[in-house]
């Protein structure tokens, strides 16, 4: 892709998400993401009201006159983007490719958590480690972010979420909220999951494209496998081979979502042809209603 072409989709991308983020998700995004608690800020006055357990009894005796404390919440957070960049995003059948949904959905988190004075990095994955960008703040590390997303070519077209975690878990050394964006199609990463949510708040974002969810009847069909680069051909026709992968799909969805139980990690799952506003706000409500 040329230059100009990628400063062009970057633009687009950062006005259609950077105004999503400040009308749509910034106040749920505060909600339901919380700091690390609550710091203290100043003394004053007691006024009528105030809870008698926050007076300042040494504040208080030294001036004679009632004084309280003042806490507000330590906001600042460390906001990790895990991005699944392994050949099988490179998919889509209706609106968008996986790929281009998920450079959407990771826009609008990381200019939530600008607006909130948050830190941001990446983790580009497919079966390793692609790329790590280090959290920072300000509209011109999000802009490098977009832009990353926008451009980024892997090496490997394979998936490791295991190894993704693994290094998140390593590198980040204080709590952080960390967004796994990924279509989940992967080998077994139950394990390094529950370790990584021991440690960190995870949230995962599984997208999926409609097509994927189901074979159509349209006879002999070439099935091309890019993670390993293998080609098939099936016949699409015939009932038995449309109900065994619609019961594959099934088990896995199912599969995927009891981890994401097991593990204690809030999830949303995003079609590719679906507005994924919705899904994202039901999401931050869910997380809201329960702190």
């Amino acid at each position: 892709m040329e230059t100009s072409e990628i400063l062009k989709k970057v633009r687009k991308i950062e006005i259609k998400t950077r105004g999503l983020s400040h009308q749509i998700f910034s106040g749920h995004y505060h909600s339901a993401f919380k700091g690390r608690g609550m710091a203290f800020s100043e003394v004053r006055e007691y006024q009528f009201g105030d809870e008698i357990r926050s007076i300042d009894w040494n504040v208080t005796a030294r001036f004679n006159h009632p004084y309280v404390k003042i806490f507000e919440e330590e906001r600042e957070l460390t906001v990790m983007l895990l991005i699944d960049v392994s050949g099988s995003n490179e998919f889509g059948t209706r609106k968008q490719f996986k790929e281009d949904q998920m450079t959407e959905i990771a826009a609008v988190l990381a200019f939530s958590a600008i607006h909130n004075n948050d830190k941001v990095g990446v983790i580009f994955f497919s079966d390793k480690v692609e790329k790590f960008i280090p959290p920072k703040k300000g509209t011109s590390h999000i802009l490098r972010i977009i832009r990353e997303l926008v451009d980024f070519k892997p090496e490997s077209q394979k998936t490791d979420l295991s190894e993704a975690l693994r290094f998140l878990t390593n590198a980040i050394k204080k709590r952080c909220t960390a967004f796994i964006i990924s279509d989940f199609i992967d080998a077994p990463f139950e394990k390094a999951l529950q370790i990584a949510s021991g440690k960190h708040d995870i949230v995962a974002l599984r997208i999926f494209d409609t097509r994927e969810t189901e074979l159509p009847p349209v006879g002999i069909m070439e099935v091309y496998e890019k993670e390993t680069n293998e080609r098939m051909w099936i016949d699409a026709s015939e009932n038995r081979v449309r109900r065994n992968y619609k019961e594959w799909w099934d088990n896995h969805a199912k599969n995927v979502e009891g981890i994401f139980t097991r593990c204690g990690v809030d999830s949303a799952s995003i079609r590719t042809d679906q507005d994924y506003v919705k899904p994202l706000l039901q999401l931050f409500s869910r997380r809201e209603l329960r702190y």
